[in-house]
């Protein structure tokens, strides 16, 4: 995950209300997902936004915008994009997501390290469609875990252990450093 001057596109691609509008809702996409389609449906199914974070999302107003990069096969995206969408449903906010590999350009201006194509990428904009931030590939926690020692194992083990931080931590650090993001727009 980036924050700050890393986290910011370094060319940010011009986001129009036509393109967000013309992507799918969460609930859009989700009717589209086939792989891993019983858990992206079990995640957003069970995801519950606690009234602490509701609160303070509503206090930030609802001109927020967030756009998901996403491919169905992500288990990372799987594992964070119900939440954040449970997030938007509760906070008035408008989600949309676009597929990484159809929008090249979106994508480029939002590696990870400024060097991979990393997905979940969440980019958020404000009421005039200005981006003021992007969340990504995965909550800090979990993501140092990877670069760290999680490389070095097997995918099949480092995933069932990601898997598990994931169910442990219900979405809780996805919406802390989404919220974090938000709170800091000028």
């Amino acid at each position: 995950m980036t924050l700050g001057p890393p986290g910011r596109a370094t060319q940010p691609v011009a986001m129009t209300p036509e393109r967000f509008a013309s992507a799918p809702t969460f609930p859009g996409y989700l009717a589209t997902v086939e792989k891993n389609r019983e858990l992206w449906h079990a995640v957003y199914d069970r995801a519950r936004i606690p009234s602490e974070v509701e609160e303070r999302a509503r206090a930030l107003g609802d001109e927020w915008q967030l756009l998901a990069l996403s491919e169905d096969w992500c288990g990372d995206a799987v594992n964070t994009l119900p939440v954040l969408a449970r997030l938007a449903e509760e906070a008035g906010w408008e989600m949309r997501v676009l597929g990484r590999d159809a929008n090249p350009d979106l994508m480029n201006t939002h590696l990870t390290d400024g060097r991979a194509r990393s997905i979940p990428v969440v980019i958020i904009y404000d009421a005039t469609f200005r981006e003021i931030g992007w969340w990504g590939p995965r909550p800090r926690e979990i993501q140092r875990w990877v670069v760290g020692e999680g490389l070095a194992m097997p995918s099949p083990e480092r995933y069932k252990i990601i898997r598990r931080w994931y169910a442990a931590d219900r979405g809780r650090s996805t919406l802390a450093e989404v919220l974090e993001i938000v709170s800091s727009a000028p």
